[in-house]
């Protein structure tokens, strides 16, 4: 496995299918890292649709989105299914943010998160408007992730 990405280390862009649900629909797209140069961007990597720890934390970041909104920033949902899988995710949990589909661990490989055996490592990536890293965690165990809280801390505590 690559190492991860450090803060201060230039975010390097990917492209990646996703799709967002609404309340009514999920609409389908592609989401290029570059795009969000200027804005500070949330990169929440988790390892599967539907697992009771990742819909815990995808509801948690979903319900806080406002939160993170307020800062300026998104949060884009980054796992290793297809986007059907992601779409019954979403709809069945009303997750309002991007869900990416990382289906070959593109990625994951490239922020260092890939793992053989279980695909993706649960991580979190601040990226700031300049696209550098600002802020990481990787999960030694996948059964805990950040919590709203200390991610709206840390956006904002490194926001400018």
């Amino acid at each position: 496995m690559a190492r991860a990405l450090e803060p201060g280390a230039l975010a390097p862009d990917f492209v990646l299918p996703g799709g967002r649900w609404d309340g009514e629909t999920f609409t389908t797209g592609s989401y290029r890292l570059g795009d969000r140069r200027g804005h500070p961007l949330i990169l929440a990597f988790y390892p599967q649709d539907n697992s009771a720890v990742c819909t815990r934390q995808m509801c948690s970041y979903s319900s806080g989105l406002e939160q993170f909104t307020d800062l300026g920033a998104d949060v884009w949902a980054i796992s290793p299914q297809g986007l059907d899988a992601h779409e019954e995710f979403a709809r069945g949990n009303n997750l309002r943010m991007p869900l990416l589909a990382d289906t070959e661990r593109t990625a994951a490989k490239l922020f260092g998160v890939a793992a053989p055996g279980i695909g993706i490592r649960r991580s979190v990536f601040l990226i700031g408007p300049d696209g550098r890293v600002r802020w990481q965690h990787i999960a030694l165990i996948g059964l805990t992730w950040q919590p709203v809280e200390r991610l709206t801390a840390e956006l904002s505590r490194t926001r400018a």
